[in-house]
């Protein structure tokens, strides 16, 4: 396992921005990680950081990464996938074992872990149609324990993972035949969709920043407010969709959520609809990121 001291998390995380962190850990094997979480005390547990925003002023506790943890198999039409295996990586290996269900996670820069977390989905697909039972690890035992589809908790952008007693280990997944040109094709316009209304990480950037209110896209409210053409010194909003904040290159944790206060507030003036955020606030805040929070996450801000 790797244990790195002092790490700039910037280094990880696909908006580029981040402190130092006290402690990081990367275990490759699963009975590492659920010793690791039997002993640590303070801990996030994060995958490939994509859904995050880290204070620029670092995090004093220990993060733990599950990208070494990426073994997964195919069983005829049901898949293992432990917690660190690669959204896109799973959603092509299943595409040639002629499996259709995962097709959404190809243009997706997450893990299996952050999937079910958050309940991933796109285009009309979504974990929770395809999750048969998550293997977890339970915070308060200390134990390792399985969950059924049914148990989980599952919504829009949620399952019971949120309420933070229990961590996902790995997941299985039960998927139908369908021929490889069907599969094939959904995942290519999948990918086209993507590209061409979504920023790609070479501008750095954390994925949608608003979950989409009830019957409606934060992306549209967004764009009605005007916030395509919400620009700072070094954030501006993607001028193709109106859901994501760029890293122009320089830019701090307090420049995003600024940038994301500006973009709330415009909703909000123009709908009356408050936004919740997708992205998830980590680390130790100034004096200013304090009041910026308490807005937008009515100061619940980590996992």
């Amino acid at each position: 396992m790797e244990i790195r001291d002092n790490f700039e998390i910037k280094n990880l995380t696909t908006y580029k921005i981040g402190g130092k962190v006290k402690k990081l850990y990367i275990p490759e094997k699963i009975e590492e990680l659920t010793e690791l979480l039997r002993t640590l005390d303070n801990y996030i547990i994060l995958g490939s950081c994509s859904d995050v925003l880290f204070s620029s002023n670092g995090f004093d506790g220990n993060i733990v990464i599950t990208t070494g943890l990426k073994n997964f198999e195919i069983r005829g039409t049901k898949v293992y996938a432990e917690c660190g295996v690669k959204d896109p990586l799973i959603s092509q290996k299943v595409s040639e074992a002629s499996l259709s269900g995962l097709e959404f996670l190809i243009g997706l820069p997450g893990t299996i872990g952050g999937a079910v977390y958050m309940n991933a989905g796109a285009h009309g697909q979504c974990i929770a149609d395809v999750l048969v039972s998550a293997c977890l690890f339970d915070k308060e035992t200390k134990e390792i324990v399985f969950k059924q589809n049914s148990e989980m908790d599952f919504s829009y952008r949620h399952s019971m993972l949120y309420d933070g007693r229990y961590i996902l280990l790995s997941a299985e997944f039960e998927l139908t035949k369908q021929p490889i040109e069907t599969i094939k094709e959904l995942m290519d316009r999948n990918l086209t969709f993507r590209k061409t209304i979504q920023p790609s990480l070479a501008n750095p950037n954390a994925g949608s920043v608003f979950k989409n209110p009830e019957n409606d896209s934060a992306g549209r409210l967004l764009d009605k407010a005007g916030a395509k053409s919400f620009e700072m010194p070094n954030v501006k909003v993607w001028d193709k969709h109106a859901n994501f904040i760029i890293n122009k290159g320089n830019a701090t944790s307090e420049d995003v959520l600024e940038m994301m206060v500006k973009m709330y507030q415009a909703v909000k003036d123009m709908y009356t609809i408050e936004l919740r955020p997708e992205i998830i606030f980590i680390g130790n805040k100034t004096k200013k990121e304090e009041e910026l929070c308490n807005i937008l996450y009515k100061t619940k801000t980590q996992k």
